[in-house]
C-alpha cells in the first residue's frame, strides 16, 4: 500500500538531518554516540525507576491445558517491520487470535525485516525510529520469553505503529503488560546499544536466511504460510483465516 511504500524516503543528495541517521551502523567510534543521540531524540528514556507495573493483559488464552512432556511444539513465526501497517493487521487479525487458541502447541518467534549493511549495520525501511522500535520489541521478548507478555506488548505498540518509539506509547504498553521499564531501558542501552543492535542484526539475518522480504510474512513449520502485503492477504493456499491456521497447527501437532 502507498503508506507502507512511501512512509519513509531518503534523498541521497540531501545532507542528513541533525542528530539523526537513516542507518544504524556499528562503528568503533561513531555507533555509541549515534545510538545515544537517537535514543535521546525519541525520548524513550527518562522514566522514573521503580514505578509499579500494572498488569492488564490483552493476550488471554482461552484454555490452559497441561502440555504433554514429550509433545513437539510446531514452529510458528511472524516476520514484521515494527512501523508497518501490514504488520499491525497481520498480528491483530491472524497471529494474536491464533496464539490465543494454540499457544501451548507452538514455538512462536517474532522476527524482523531489514537490510544488513557494511560494518554490521542495519537499514530499516521506515527509518531509524523503526530500528529503535524493533530493538524495544526484541528486548521485551528477550526479557519476557512468554508470548502472553511479549506478544501482547508488541501488539499494543503496533496498534499505534506510527508513534513508535515515542516514550508515552512505550510506557503505556509496558505498564499494560507488566513489563519493567527499567529492565527494558537497560536492555536497549546495554554496552552502548551493542546488545540491542546485535539482537536486531541476528533477527534480520534470520529473516533473510528464510528468504523473507515482506512484512508481514507468517511461516508455519519453517514454510511460508501466508503474507499480508499492501493491505491484502497473498500467497495463502490454506486460507488466511484464524480457523485455517489453527487447523493447520493442530494437524502438525498431532502428527509430531
Amino acid at each position: 500500500m502507498d503508506e507502507k511504500q512511501a512512509y519513509y524516503t531518503t534523498n541521497a543528495n540531501a545532507p542528513p538531518p541533525p542528530n539523526m541517521s537513516g542507518r544504524l551502523v556499528w562503528r568503533k567510534n561513531l555507533w555509541p554516540a549515534a545510538l545515544v543521540v537517537l535514543v535521546f531524540f525519541y525520548g524513550f528514556w527518562g522514566f522514573v525507576v521503580g514505578q509499579p507495573a500494572i498488569p492488564h493483559a490483552r493476550f488471554i488464552p482461552q484454555q490452559a491445558p497441561v502440555v504433554e512432556q514429550n509433545a513437539k511444539l510446531v514452529p510458528l513465526e511472524a516476520h514484521i517491520m515494527s512501523k508497518c501497517p501490514d504488520a499491525r493487521d497481520c498480528l491483530r487479525d491472524l497471529v494474536l487470535p491464533t496464539m490465543m487458541k494454540t499457544y501451548q502447541k507452538v514455538n512462536f518467534t517474532l522476527s524482523y525485516i531489514g537490510t544488513p549493511t557494511e560494518n554490521d549495520g542495519i537499514d530499516c525501511k521506515h527509518g531509524p525510529s523503526e530500528c529503535m522500535g524493533n530493538i524495544i520489541e526484541l528486548c521485551a521478548a528477550h526479557l519476557y520469553p512468554d508470548p502472553k507478555i511479549n506478544l501482547g506488548f508488541t501488539m499494543c505498540l503496533t496498534r499505534e505503529y506510527q508513534a513508535i518509539p515515542e516514550r508515552s506509547l512505550v510506557e503505556d504498553c509496558a505498564l499494560e503488560h507488566a513489563i519493567d521499564i527499567k529492565e527494558l531501558n537497560d536492555c536497549a542501552t546495554q554496552d552502548d546499544g551493542a546488545l540491542g543492535l546485535g539482537m536486531l542484526r541476528d533477527s534480520v539475518r534470520r529473516s533473510k536466511d528464510a528468504g523473507v522480504t515482506k512484512s508481514c510474512t507468517v511461516r508455519l513449520d519453517n514454510e511460508i504460510y501466508c503474507i499480508r502485503d499492501g493491505g491484502e492477504w497473498k500467497d495463502c493456499p490454506h486460507g488466511s483465516g484464524v480457523n485455517d491456521l489453527v487447523i493447520a497447527i493442530e494437524k502438525l501437532h498431532r502428527s509430531a
